[in-house]
């Protein structure tokens, strides 16, 4: 495993950033050579995930190795349930010192205590760039003391768009994904949204410029991440590919053979059981997830046989749940509540400057020699009102367009991964459809969570 001595730990993190929209993963609109480098030096995981494509209950998986039932953050703007252990106490336990700088959106205090390291900051006004001052990032990694885990959380690129040079691109050679309907507003605001994944990538060389004036690089582990999708409609607040999957490159001197790709599974719940591993500790059965290390070090090519997933859509909406699972294959979705309509409040035009949503409705009827964006109806309809399961070959269909849920040559799929989604939701304690109300929503801000967890089978 490279040096005796525990190797140190940078977390590099995103907001709002869709997976494939990085050329990394194939996205063909932008550069980012910082992050691209870091591909070419580390190993590349095609399949990872988290469970929830909402920044607080994602980063609260993250941060304590537990799905969101357990923890306790199973809705936006909640705290984790009392006396959660979060990898600040558990690598604090081996003498790391825990930093983060950026964004934090974790709660309770008591949890998440990392010491608040200056730096990263959210520019809210019009800007090419961030101000972006390292020094402090540097301070902290060059301590003697001990080694370190430092998370630095970006707000790059969450809306709404202020940074970045959108204009430098082309808006009529923008590659938009499929799952967004192609109007001059969506091209637009794709396109600042793009200028932030810029910033973001620029970001990144900076704090790995930091890291390699301390002298430290070669015995620390950096993971790069871009947590959820981005705010378009069908990415973040679903259980969609583009919502969940993550992008997650991890760079290891002398351990990871540089400019490898896997395709194990992989969720954020394995994060913290992996740092427990890769600095020498042994992580017990208290974790829902588990140490991925063997794929880190190259003995293995796989990891784990399912992802969880699941969504509760208050407080950003009425209540809308959602469990999901994906295997190697297959990716299963189960909408608890087909009969509602979903909303979702900043998405959709509630909070400015969404105006994408707005042309996307405008669009769907005759305006003087403008004809009906079919496209537009289709993908509302697919947003506004989906069926009690839907089923994906995610292969094949990253942007889930094609719903294979009625195909009867695909039942047993079908009926193989439902049972899993009740197997997991027992183990877990949670009760489904009741957990989506304003009453939970409200006791889990406060951390006074009405249901207790399941045993762990």
């Amino acid at each position: 495993m490279g040096s005796d001595a525990p190797p140190n730990f940078l977390l590099i993190i995103a907001d709002d950033v869709t997976y494939n929209d990085l050329p990394a993963y194939g996205g063909p609109n932008i550069q980012t050579p910082n992050i691209d480098r870091l591909a070419a030096e580390g190993l590349t995981f095609d399949r990872a995930y988290l469970s929830m494509a909402m920044c607080n209950p994602c980063r609260t998986e993250l941060s304590t190795g537990l799905y969101p039932f357990r923890n306790g953050s199973s809705w936006n703007h909640s705290a984790a349930r009392a006396g959660t252990k979060s990898v600040v106490d558990l690598l604090g336990s081996r003498g790391y010192r825990v930093g983060l700088s950026g964004k934090k959106h974790v709660s309770p205090d008591s949890s998440f205590a990392f010491e608040s390291v200056p730096g990263v900051t959210n520019q809210r006004e019009r800007a090419a760039l961030p101000p972006f001052d390292t020094s402090a990032l540097q301070e902290f990694m060059a301590r003697d003391s001990g080694p370190f885990l430092l998370v630095t959380a970006f707000h790059e690129a969450h809306a709404p768009w202020t940074v970045g040079q959108p204009e430098k691109l082309d808006l009529g050679q923008l590659a938009l994904p499929e799952n967004l309907a192609d109007t001059p507003r969506t091209r637009e605001q794709f396109a600042q949204y793009l200028a932030e994944i810029e910033v973001w990538d620029w970001e990144v060389g900076r704090v790995l410029e930091a890291l390699d004036a301390t002298g430290k690089a070669a015995n620390t582990v950096v993971l790069l991440t871009s947590e959820q999708g981005s705010a378009f409609p069908g990415n973040k607040w679903t259980n969609w590919n583009t919502g969940v999957h993550t992008a997650l490159i991890v760079r290891w001197p002398g351990v990871i053979e540089a400019g490898r790709r896997t395709e194990a599974l992989v969720q954020y719940a394995d994060v913290v059981p992996t740092l427990l591993a890769a600095s020498g500790l042994d992580p017990d059965g208290s974790f829902d997830g588990s140490s991925f290390l063997p794929v880190l070090e190259g003995s293995s090519s796989a990891h784990r046989e399912f992802v969880y997933l699941m969504h509760n859509n208050v407080p950003e909406g009425p209540p809308y749940p959602i469990r999901a699972i994906v295997d190697v294959k297959w990716h299963y979705i189960r909408n608890l509540r087909p009969w509602t309509l979903f909303f979702e409040k900043h998405m959709m035009g509630g909070f400015r400057p969404n105006w994408f949503w707005e042309s996307w409705l405008a669009s769907t009827g005759p305006s003087g020699d403008t004809r009906i964006n079919t496209r537009a109806v289709e993908l509302l309809g697919r947003f506004l009102r989906r069926p009690g399961e839907q089923l994906y070959d995610v292969a094949a269909d990253p942007y889930q367009l094609k719903d294979l849920s009625r195909d009867p040559s695909l039942k047993g799929v079908r009926d193989r991964l439902a049972a899993e989604v009740d197997r997991w939701m027992r183990s877990q304690g949670d009760p489904g459809a009741p957990l989506d109300t304003e009453r939970m929503w409200r006791a889990a801000r406060e951390s006074r969570h009405l249901l207790p967890v399941g045993p762990r089978d």
